[in-house]
């Protein structure tokens, strides 16, 4: 970087590996940017813009903005962005996602609003193409972070006002959007507890799964007294998806050995009838 600089503190006119550097950068931020726009994944979309931060901290850092590139990549793209990622993650945003408009005329002012963003950079390359340059040793006459904040609290004071009042007001509406009022009373152990005693059913715990003198899965419903299965016993997901084993044949099997007609294997709590016993447990064969 250091053989860039020489050019701009002189006349303010780019070095050649300076415009290299931009050639190669510049594409990839261009490409990136459209990824930005048109892929159809959230996540690709923030990778993609992420792509576009760490190539303008390159930039920054060529130029001899040391600390505005410094702090691009730490505050933007190992910050912000990450928050977004995470969220993304989180809440879990796909491509199925409705595209309908839920406000009318939303579009129009989405255009609207891009029109006057492109009048607004048309000025800003306006600007820097046409006017003529002061090169790094003026701008940082008094070191790069002065120089920022110069600019920043000194010629932009209002507009940094507005930009603050604007984010504190993004997230208060942030605060407000996401805890919106209840439709029903929030339900707790003390509700449930009081609808299962108006209702006189399943004041207890439910009992739990397995025939345990036979198997102790998940999938396999308890038995009762009568040796019938309990069906509240196995998880409700698992009786969706019809994953619950048949307990008929654990209940006759146990019907079998209470009344002496089969023997019960040792290994009985961890062997389920349509698996083979331990070697321990057969008999061995006549040597």
């Amino acid at each position: 970087m250091n053989a860039m600089l020489p050019a701009v503190l002189e006349g303010g006119q780019a070095s050649t590996a300076e415009a290299v550097l931009f050639w190669i950068l510049a594409p990839v931020m261009v490409i990136a940017s459209f990824g930005l726009l048109f892929v159809r994944k959230a996540v690709h979309a923030a990778l993609s813009l992420i792509l576009v931060m760490i190539c303008l901290a390159f930039i920054y850092v060529a130029q001899g903005a040391v600390f505005l590139g410094v702090v691009q990549v730490v505050v933007y793209t190992g910050a912000i962005m990450m928050l977004f990622l995470f969220v993304l993650m989180l809440v879990g945003v796909g491509s199925a996602d409705s595209l309908v408009e839920t406000i009318r005329g939303q579009r129009w002012i989405a255009w609207l609003a891009g029109l006057g963003l492109a009048v607004v950079l048309v000025g800003v390359v306006g600007t820097a193409l046409y006017d003529e340059p002061v090169g790094l040793e003026s701008a940082n006459a008094d070191t790069n972070p002065i120089g920022i904040a110069r600019v920043i609290f000194g010629e932009h004071v209002f507009a940094m006002e507005v930009v603050g009042a604007l984010l504190v007001t993004a997230a208060l509406g942030a605060l407000v959007y996401t805890h919106r009022p209840r439709l029903t009373p929030k339900v707790g152990q003390r509700e449930l507890a009081d609808a299962r005693v108006r209702s006189g059913q399943h004041l207890a715990p439910l009992p739990a799964p397995g025939v345990y003198a036979r198997h102790n899965a998940m999938d396999v419903p308890a038995l009762d007294p009568q040796g019938r299965p309990i069906e509240s016993s196995v998880p409700r997901v698992l009786r969706v998806r019809g994953q619950e084993a048949d307990a008929a044949e654990y209940a006759a099997r146990i019907e079998r050995v209470i009344a002496g007609h089969e023997a019960d294997p040792p290994d009985a709590l961890t062997t389920s009838p349509d698996e083979p016993a331990d070697d321990a447990a057969q008999p061995q064969e006549a040597k």
